[in-house]
């Protein structure tokens, strides 16, 4: 058994790490000086900036086919590279991508939407969450009426990430009733913000914030559906699922970087004439957060492996997004707590993390969504214990 990386996985992982030492980590000092006076800490031009940068890197479309210029990367290198983003709280991504189920369009609807988005011309949002069906996705209410050649959106969904600044939303409405959400009663429409529907700012604890979308007798014509007629749900569960490994690949750099801080912390500063290193509180607290670390590490990597195998990934993605969340909770509060005062302070991005990884436990599927999906798996026989180890 070996878990070394491979030499084309340790050359991109590097290259990527170089890119965010070199050209990201540079302008943290002035994202948090913009946050504490309740700027963004990059705006759209610098962020495009950055992502054409990258391009010149060789980083352009992570997941993206290759018959649409991105690297069409497997889902371990992605891994890898997202973990060396979160490595900087800088709000940066790399360009070229687009919704996964984007790639389900039709040809013209690609050509409308798709294509525009890899390139960075337009700006889209997925929108499934709703005030009453958060993590109950199958309770979903927006509804789509047919009148014509049109269909009429009334509703409201909430949460949606990019939702102040797309100018075209994916929005998942219900189409049939009757046939229930998971019966194939919802469909995805391609919705243009032109064509009526609103978005409302949601302010949050951390830097930045979701927005509500607001549909008010919004016509969407019918070449606009994304898919098949009673898709919706499905297109949405494949969404949802690729964030899985993702996210806690994006905790597992923000929880490296803030550790190697409090190890620095832990060697420099001194009280009662000693480092605080050398007490044993302090000790114990980098070792478990070092612990915890490399087992989401591997946890993460193996769900990564998982899809690459062109397995069912559910259960290693739910395992990994669990354990990946919480673990990068852990380790930025053991690390403000070795920082003391100074961690609690806006000069240092502890606090910023300390806010920014709670969310990480919520969305995208919540720990409990997480616990159910893994115990289910289990009692229903769909998987053994170990995996595919056992």
């Amino acid at each position: 058994m070996d878990f070394s990386l491979s030499d084309e996985e340790r050359a991109v992982r590097d290259t990527a790490r170089q890119f965010i030492t070199r050209e990201v980590m540079p302008l943290e000092q002035e994202a948090l000086r913009r946050e504490r006076a309740h700027r963004p800490g990059l705006d759209r031009s610098e962020l495009r900036e950055l992502q054409l940068k990258a391009k010149k890197f060789g980083f352009w479309g992570l997941a993206t086919p290759e018959e649409y210029g991105g690297m069409n990367l497997p889902a371990v290198m992605q891994s890898l590279i997202w973990t060396e983003v979160g490595r900087s709280f800088v709000q940066f991504r790399f360009g070229g991508e687009a919704d996964n189920i984007l790639f389900h369009a039709n040809d013209e609807q690609k050509r409308e939407y798709l294509v525009p988005t890899i390139e960075g011309d337009r700006i889209s949002c997925f929108a499934i969450t709703e005030p009453g069906a958060g993590s109950d996705a199958a309770n979903i209410k927006l509804s789509a009426r047919r009148d014509g050649d049109d269909w009429v959106l009334n509703g409201e969904k909430t949460f949606i990430t990019n939702g102040n600044d797309a100018d075209f939303v994916i929005v998942v409405a219900v189409t049939d009733r009757e046939k229930g959400v998971r019966g194939g009663g919802t469909t995805a429409f391609l919705v243009d913000r032109d064509m009526g529907w609103r978005s409302e700012f949601i302010q949050t604890m951390g830097e930045g914030g979701p927005a509500s979308l607001i549909f008010e007798d919004v016509r969407v014509p019918h070449r606009n559906i994304l898919g098949e007629i009673g898709q919706g749900f499905e297109l949405g569960m494949k969404w949802i699922g690729k964030g899985r490994y993702l996210i806690p690949s994006i905790a597992l750099g923000i929880a490296a970087r803030a550790l190697g801080m409090a190890i620095d912390y832990a060697n420099t500063r001194e009280t009662f004439g000693r480092k605080i290193g050398e007490n044993q509180a302090i000790q114990w607290m980098i070792a478990d957060s070092e612990v915890e670390l490399e087992a989401a590490r591997w946890l993460i990597l193996k769900a990564a492996w998982t899809v690459d195998q062109g397995e069912d990934p559910r259960h290693a993605s739910s395992m990994a997004k669990l354990y990946g969340a919480n673990m990068v909770n852990n380790v930025v509060d053991r690390v403000m707590q070795i920082h003391g005062g100074m961690g609690y302070t806006r000069e240092l991005p502890i606090e910023r993390w300390y806010r920014q990884v709670r969310l990480m436990r919520i969305y995208e599927g919540t720990d409990e969504m997480q616990r159910l999906i893994i115990s289910r798996d289990l009692l229903r026989g769909y998987t053994k214990i170990g995996g595919h180890l056992a």
